[in-house]
């Protein structure tokens, strides 16, 4: 019991502390371990790290690289709809330009038209006048001779004498209406 006694003697009085040769025993083992673990396993931990480094950096370089892809793509389709903008006012500009044209065209041929349209009209009416005052002629000019014939109680059945006497009397009408104007 004496050996008893004085381990738990010992055991009171410091609990905590393990016995020296037990420390040095338990150091040297984790030493080992720590050695056997550094030598076979860091170099795998090492490797896996440095794999997942690079995957993480390429992973990144691809992902600047997407990016400025992805931003000259974008600067890209503004330009291009930028592009599209100028080409489609273009087109609206010469659209209506193209009306304006058409229109002034349009008009433009009808004032030819109706140019035309009067010119003619007026050469019909001058030939309406012409041939109404030709027709006047005649009728004034049988009913002058008419009445001529009976005034002077002289027959003018002779066609040259009857053609002067009505231009006689036209002349004369025609003079007066000259004066009157």
């Amino acid at each position: 019991m004496n050996a008893l006694a004085a381990l738990a003697s010992q055991e009171r009085q410091e609990p905590l502390l393990l016995p020296t040769p037990e420390v040095v025993v338990q150091l040297l083992a984790l030493l080992v371990v720590l050695g056997l673990l550094a030598r076979s396993l860091l170099p795998r931990i090492n490797r896996a790290l440095t794999e997942r480094r690079a995957a993480v950096e390429d992973g990144i370089s691809e992902a600047r690289s997407a990016r400025t892809e992805a931003e000259q793509a974008l600067e890209l389709n503004r330009s291009l709809l930028a592009e599209a903008g100028h080409e489609a006012a273009r087109l609206r500009q010469e659209a209506t330009d193209q009306g304006f044209a058409t229109i002034a065209a349009m008009r433009e041929q009808g004032a030819r038209q109706r140019d035309s349209l009067v010119a003619a009209g007026r050469v019909q009416v001058e030939a309406d006048r012409r041939a109404s005052v030709e027709t006047l002629r005649r009728e004034l000019g049988t009913v002058v001779t008419d009445l001529a014939g009976q005034l002077a109680a002289e027959s003018l059945e002779d066609q040259a004498r009857q053609s002067r006497v009505i231009d006689r009397f036209i002349g004369g009408l025609e003079d007066k209406a000259a004066k009157s104007r």
